[in-house]
């Protein structure tokens, strides 16, 4: 369980998007998934794979923001692991072809902000439950 918790969650999109990317899938290509019509003016709603992982990377930033505000000693291996996966999602959008679309920009801001907000809200959290000289954090 504990490795669960330190699993860096948006390793998940992107094993998904090179599995995607790699097999020569045509999902790659962006066909719509679902259409579903609506009452207004005959139109319809269409939903592509880029939309499916951009909502999926929604909810990925969630759980890992959420993730980010425990105190343990396997927070730092969790932020270690999360900027791992950001470098990787860098480099495969620099170098990897099928990477560079809209939709894996989208994935690697979102692992960039994961990054981010895991070590603003460590340090916030850690500079609050900081005591000095056993006052409970009161300078004053």
């Amino acid at each position: 369980m504990k490795f669960l918790m330190m699993f860096p969650l948006f390793a998940v999109p992107l094993v998904v998007y090179n599995i995607l990317m790699l097999g020569d899938n045509p999902f790659v290509t962006n066909p719509d998934l679902i259409k579903i019509p609506l009452m207004a003016n005959d139109d319809a709603f269409y939903l592509k794979m880029s939309d499916v992982f951009i909502m999926f990377g929604v909810i990925v930033l969630y759980f890992e923001i959420l993730k980010a505000t425990r105190t343990s000693r396997s927070t730092i291996v969790d932020h270690m692991l999360s900027m791992v996966v950001f470098i990787i999602f860098l480099i495969e959008f620099i170098v990897v072809a099928g990477a560079g679309t809209a939709t894996f920009m989208v994935l690697l801001m979102m692992s960039l902000l994961d990054v981010v907000a895991g070590f603003t809200i460590t340090i916030s959290t850690a500079r609050r439950d900081m005591t000095f000289g056993g006052h409970g954090g009161d300078m004053g």
